[in-house]
């Protein structure tokens, strides 16, 4: 077959490097013979076969190759040795470089960078300010974002979250349901999976393992051949280590200390917890909600202020300012944390997550395994499902739907009838309403 496209005659300089833009010469893929794209060093950066393509003011330099299906666009910059390849794409402000590869249908954007060795495959997202590099793997359907940041020869797939200034490397290994937030650290040998959560300032280290449902915050340090799992939780400045072993529905907090060859639940007073469950009930769909009262007081929340409803104390974390206020549900595997806020009638439910200071208001609905963190709002009748994001100070509202893979990041306002769906990107200063379908910004 021809070739697909042709280097033209203007030119630009990147480090010190003569650029070129790119023109095709037949229509492919959703580019149209004639379409100017982005800025190659030579033909030996982007393949003539494929639908692979840079369009915009993206970069291909050095010895780094796109090929396949995939696509490099926005002001995105791939060089080195790298390699972006099948249907992966790398966009917005995101940098690829050094030996690293990233294929499938991974996805590089925001602002993060994938370098050294790095492999990000599969269904993985890299975005935000995240840093991916070392011999690091992030695969599956993995998220790394913010400004978390995933190195040495640690692996985060599955269905895994490392978000917020996290940090995970040396061995470690973060899969399943687990999400690594705020400012901890999971380093070592150290695995943390299943449904799992490691946040605040908390240190998961050694050969420690957490899994389950368990939870490790605050400052909490579980180390050495530690194992913390099913609904156990440690916090505050506790810490766990030696062959220590805390499970069941075991609590360990304050300054506390586990240790040693310690078998079985540890008998350390549960009372510092921010909510309960209240013996008043409703039916959702066939599942028992409770009633949520608060313990003590924290934000704007008082000591014996009733809240929302829940199905269980999996829905929202006893860390944080985090509520669920009004008439609002949250239940399924959904969680709420950090210090966001569910108020109104909203719904969130499904494997959905609402973190940072994020609100959820109104009659939204937030559901299936869709994020909305940061200071993002949802609220009015909008509703954000399927695998979408809602992140940075956006904002979603109106009749407005956000789905499948779509993102609104930054301070883009999504509202009116709009839909936003598929890959599409919603980001910087836009606006998206009206009878809007598929945009991309």
């Amino acid at each position: 077959m021809s070739d697909k496209y042709k280097l033209t005659n203007e030119t630009m300089e990147a480090g010190g490097i003569k650029l070129f833009r790119i023109q095709a010469l037949r229509s492919f893929g959703d580019v149209k013979a004639g379409d100017l794209g982005g800025w190659v060093e030579g033909v030996k950066n982007l393949s003539q076969e494929g639908d692979a393509w840079v369009s915009r003011n993206a970069q291909v330099f050095g010895d780094a190759q796109v090929y396949g299906d995939a696509r490099v666009h926005g002001n995105a910059r791939v060089f080195g040795n790298a390699g972006v390849y099948d249907d992966a794409w790398v966009h917005d402000d995101a940098q690829v470089y050094g030996d690293a590869w990233v294929y499938g249908d991974a996805r590089v954007f925001g602002d993060a960078q994938v370098y050294g060795n790095a492999r990000v495959y599969g269904d993985a997202w890299v975005h935000d300010d995240a840093r991916v590099y070392g011999n690091a793997r992030v695969y599956g359907n993995a998220l790394v974002s913010g400004d978390a940041g995933v190195h040495g020869d640690a692996w985060v797939y599955g269905d895994a979250w490392v978000h917020d200034d996290a940090r995970v490397y040396g061995n470690a290994r973060v899969y399943g349901n687990a999400l690594v937030s705020g400012d901890a650290g999971v380093h070592g040998d150290a695995w943390v999976s299943g449904d799992a959560g490691v946040h605040g300032d908390a240190k998961v280290y050694g050969n420690a393992l957490v899994s389950g449902n368990a939870q490790v915050h605050g400052n909490a340090r579980v180390y050495d051949n530690a194992q913390v799992y099913d609904n156990a939780q440690v916090y505050g400045d506790a810490g766990v280590y030696g062959d220590a072993g805390v499970y069941g529905d075991a609590r360990v907090y304050g300054d506390a200390r586990v240790y040693g060859d310690t078998p079985g639940t540890p008998m350390v007073p549960i009372n510092s917890d921010k909510y309960k469950l209240t013996d008043e009930t409703k039916e959702a769909s066939g599942i028992k909600l409770f009633r949520i009262q608060a313990l003590r007081s924290f934000g704007d929340v008082k000591t014996g202020d009733l809240g929302g409803w829940v199905e269980g104390v999996k829905n929202l974390s006893q860390e944080g300012n985090a509520w669920v206020y009004g008439d609002a549900w949250v239940y399924g595997d959904a969680w709420v944390h950090g210090d966001a806020r569910v108020s109104g009638n909203a719904r969130v439910y499904g494997d959905a997550r609402v973190s940072g200071d994020a609100r959820v208001s109104g009659d939204a609905r937030v559901s299936g395994n869709a994020r909305v963190y940061g200071d993002a709002r949802v609220s009015g009748d909008a509703r954000v499902y399927g695998d979408a994001l809602v992140s940075g100070d956006a904002r979603v509202f109106g009749d407005a739907r956000v789905f499948g893979d779509a993102q609104i990041h930054g301070n883009a306002r999504v509202f009116g009838d709009a839909r936003v769906y598929g890959d599409a990107r919603v980001s910087g200063d836009a606006r998206v309403y009206g009878n809007v379908f598929g945009a991309y910004s």
